[in-house]
């Protein structure tokens, strides 16, 4: 996609009429709706529905909403208040993301990740949701604006996180989309449950390689949790033993921002929830909300940017290089792991087989017996043979899956490959580039 689209041309024509600053307040919440399974759905819904009424938002983004018929009644109280909204559909239970939107939606377009868990962690259930990320195009006052709300695989044990791999990649392809797709916005804004700490792997690569800003880093109004946590011990529905490592809480639910050459964009505040809501006994969700307050305001002097700006700066590309070469090799990792078990599968495919043609085998011999009075142990057999054929079955189909990810896990690393190449070449051309890499590797030398 690029500003030649007539899409896109149409938006860029009106928003160079636009001059007056613009204000906009963005909320974003992981509903933590799962039904029969999540405490106090329904009553949290409720809840959630008069905050989204009475509170002026200009784009609710919600993750976790995986029960459609949440989705509607959130519709359906409140078309008064956003006359626009859209669910994004994927999976077997669904994305759970959900936009509601005081502004037209002009756009809509949701892409799932290549990578979303094992299908057989049914206690974890991420492979069933179908996670992806949800891109709008609205329309603010001549201004075209991206917003896009995703929820990536979640993190069940930092210490030994055998989805690492899994989230590296869904980050990879987050930031992929919101660059190949946002050529001609002129404000980009992001926000959702990203499951990942503010340091982590799959973080620093999408804020460096997109040049998304993160608005509790950027902002000068900060109301809500120490550290901007967004995951506490003092909401009840949270294990807070769970959080004893981390201080007390965690912070993985994020909105993020940029501008353009045509718009400057600042976070002029940011807020979260507290735990238990005023006048009840318990939270929207076992996540606090964002809310964060932006201002636009749009350049008198514009130019058209080259590709090489819009990509990247010559300040961060150093870290760019070393992260993205990071993110390689925990690809790398998972990609091996993932090979490791598709060799298991097949071997143990392979030994089910064997068995069940020794099952075949054994029941061709009472047919050519001399004798008729031979007993026949038919239950054991029958038994046995749908013991061997169910693991037939069941490694075939893991033998599927394992392949798929080794496929998804390949293409990946080749285009951190093929990246990291590219950003290598314009690190040549950059001397304070070149300089800091290479003392970097002087320091890991020594």
């Amino acid at each position: 996609m690029n500003d030649s689209h007539p899409f896109l041309q149409k938006y860029r024509f009106i928003a160079m009429t636009t001059c007056a600053p613009i204000r906009m307040r963005v909320f974003s919440l992981n509903c933590w709706g799962i039904r029969f399974l999540t405490k106090q759905r329904r009553e949290r819904f409720l809840m959630i529905r008069d905050l989204l009424y009475h509170q002026p938002f200009d784009v609710a983004l919600l993750q976790e909403v995986w029960c459609e018929a949440d989705f509607l009644f959130l519709k359906e109280k409140l078309g008064s208040v956003y006359p626009h909204s859209h669910y994004f559909k994927s999976g077997f239970i669904g994305s759970g993301l959900a936009v509601f939107s005081r502004h037209r939606i002009h756009d809509a377009f949701l892409y799932r990740y290549s990578l979303n868990g094992y299908p057989y962690m049914v206690q974890h259930g991420d492979w069933f949701g179908g996670k992806a990320v949800g891109k709008i195009v609205l329309g603010i006052t001549g201004l075209t604006v991206h917003v896009f709300v995703t929820h990536l695989h979640a993190e069940y044990c930092r210490e030994r996180d055998s989805y690492l791999p899994h989230r590296v990649v869904q980050a990879w392809e987050l930031l992929q989309f919101i660059r190949h797709t946002s050529a001609g916005a002129d404000v980009v804004i992001m926000g959702g449950d990203l499951n990942m700490h503010p340091d982590d792997l799959g973080t620093r690569l999408l804020r460096s390689y997109t040049g998304l800003k993160d608005c509790f880093t950027e902002t000068d109004s900060f109301d809500g949790c120490e550290g901007g946590n967004t995951h506490i011990s003092e909401n009840p529905f949270t294990n807070s033993d769970e959080l004893v490592p981390f201080g007390g809480g965690v912070r993985i639910d994020y909105i993020l921002f940029k501008g353009s050459e045509q718009v400057d964009v600042s976070c002029e505040s940011l807020s979260t929830t507290k735990g238990p809501v005023p006048g009840h006994p318990f939270s929207y969700s076992d996540h606090e909300a964002l809310t964060a307050e932006f201002l636009f305001t749009p350049n008198k002097k514009k130019h058209q940017r080259s590709e090489r700006e819009v990509d990247c700066f010559p300040d961060n590309l150093p870290d760019l290089v070393n992260t993205v070469n990071e993110a390689r090799t925990e690809v790398k990792v998972g990609l091996h792991c993932a090979e490791h078990m598709r060799h298991t599968t097949a071997r143990t495919g392979i030994m089910g087989l064997v068995l069940l043609v020794l099952e075949l085998a054994i029941a061709a011999v009472p047919i050519f017996a001399l004798g008729d009075d031979q007993p026949f142990p038919k239950a054991s057999f029958y038994l046995l043979g749908a013991l061997c054929f169910a693991i037939l079955l069941f490694t075939s189909l893991l033998y599927i899956f394992y392949s798929m990810e080794v496929k998804s896990l390949q293409g990946a690393e080749d285009q951190m490959r093929l990246a990291l190449g590219s950003l290598q070449e314009r690190l040549k051309e950059s001397p304070k580039g070149l300089s800091s890499v290479h003392s970097e590797t002087v320091q890991l030398k020594s």
